[in-house]
């Protein structure tokens, strides 16, 4: 696997962390050997110049990266959140990246999806 440039943090060998990517970032993550990304960002929420889960899954889609939109509000996700992204990283192929506007609510939600017994991808 080649290493990302862009500011993230591997929490397993499989699963990685990080803020806000955007479309043209979706090339080097490919390159990495990503195969799947799950944006907990809402769109919307750092305005206008925020792309738009749309926009980040037709251009993972180019590549062949599997996209889902799980959004999380800045107060933290709920247990049912929680329930849903330890699907999606049950479910999705690995590596996978993780992402919200810093990677805080990501690493929290993904904290308590282990805790409810939901491995994660290693």
């Amino acid at each position: 696997m080649h290493q990302m440039n862009f500011p993230h943090r591997w929490l397993t060998e499989k699963l990685a962390i990080a803020g806000q990517i955007t479309p043209n970032e979706l090339a080097e993550i490919e390159q990495a050997g990503i195969k799947s990304v799950i944006c907990n960002r809402p769109d919307g929420e750092g305005g206008h110049q925020q792309p738009t889960a749309e926009e980040l899954r037709a251009a993972a889609a180019a590549l062949n990266i599997q996209f889902a939109y799980l959004p999380i509000s800045p107060f933290g996700g709920t247990p049912a959140q929680a329930i849903q992204l330890g699907n999606l990283m049950e479910s999705m192929p690995a590596p996978m990246l993780v992402f919200c506007a810093s990677g805080g609510r990501s690493m929290g939600l993904i904290g308590l999806a282990s805790q409810l017994g939901h491995k994660l991808p290693t």
